[in-house]
């Protein structure tokens, strides 16, 4: 696989800036790149801090051989631990490192995976029905289609893709595969255009979205690994240090709001002109809120139109 894979990292810039004051005026600083991909924010931060290491995680091989390819000027200064990014504990093992200055997470499915029509993520051309970010796991979108209940079905659908024709797309699915009618991602958008009333398809893009991306979550666990991941994150942060998360969804987004929401909030009771000894929040957020694409973002990136950008940093132990 060539590192000719390219593609535009969201938000480069304001991640860069955010993350800066972590990262300057100290001998040697730690980067963990939640979400390493090609590897587009990594080389922006080991191009800008001289004295950075960067720890780069994904569940992705594929994406780590280029990532590798495209930081190979910076091969002494990186780490990169196949896995998926709740395992900070074990990645900063193999850097070495108890602590970090700063972490990334560029959450969801990555350009490449969706350029790629055999991975299977993408409903606009016939592909297996995979949608594995890491294809050494054995649960696969096929598999999923072909076992779950309609119950099953229809609860991963209502719950991940916020779907409101969600029993009747599972209905059909069971149907489908009862006749070996799915076969490909197309259709499966197929089943589900045909199980949603006309005026319903009329917005909203295509039909197909909400049901892929169920599934997608499905088959990676992926908001049971965020919920992991961001505890895992305030925990490895050192005092000082940020963490910036960018999600694509309003799934992921709230899970993000509520642990940063809980770790920047005072254990004083209510009330009470100062904070307890020992009861002040550790953490503080960056900026209120979460922050979205700016309108030249979109015009070089749109695939950055969904996202949200929420902050963080650690002001005592």
């Amino acid at each position: 696989m060539s590192a000719e894979i390219t593609h535009i990292p969201v938000a480069l810039e304001r991640c860069v800036q955010l993350l800066s004051p972590a990262l300057i005026n100290k001998s040697k600083t730690y980067l963990i790149d939640a979400t390493l991909g090609l590897g587009g924010h990594a080389r922006a931060f080991l191009e800008s801090f001289a004295n950075l290491h960067l720890i780069g995680i994904d569940r992705d091989i594929q994406a780590i051989k280029i990532a590798q390819a495209n930081l190979s000027a910076y091969q002494e200064r990186v780490s990169i631990f196949h896995g998926t990014y709740d395992q900070i504990e074990p990645a900063m093992a193999l850097a070495g490192v108890t602590k970090v200055d700063a972490i990334l997470f560029d959450l969801g499915v990555s350009s490449m995976q969706l350029d790629q029509a055999e991975r299977g993520f993408s409903y606009s051309q016939a592909a297996p029905l995979d949608m594995r970010m890491d294809q050494s796991s054995s649960l696969t979108a096929e598999k999923i289609l072909n076992t779950y209940s309609h119950g099953e079905l229809a609860k991963i659908l209502s719950i991940y893709g916020e779907e409101k024709f969600a029993s009747k797309i599972a209905e059909n699915i069971i149907k489908a595969r009862q006749a070996d009618n799915l076969k490909t991602t197309q259709d499966l958008a197929q089943i589900v255009k045909d199980s949603i009333p006309a005026p319903a398809r009329r917005t909203g893009g295509n039909p197909a979205k909400r049901t892929f991306q169920a599934l997608r979550v499905e088959v990676n666990q992926e908001l049971q690994v965020l919920e992991r991941a961001i505890p895992a994150a305030l925990e490895a942060i050192s005092i000082g240090g940020r963490i910036v998360v960018m999600s694509y969804q309003s799934l992921e987004d709230r899970i993000v709001k509520k642990i940063f929401a809980s770790a920047t909030q005072s254990r004083t009771p209510l009330g009470l002109p100062v904070d307890l000894p020992n009861s002040a929040a550790a953490f503080n957020l960056i900026g209120s809120g979460s922050q979205g694409a700016d309108e030249s973002e979109l015009l070089a990136n749109p695939r950055s139109a969904s996202m949200r950008l929420r902050a963080i940093e650690r002001v005592s132990a």
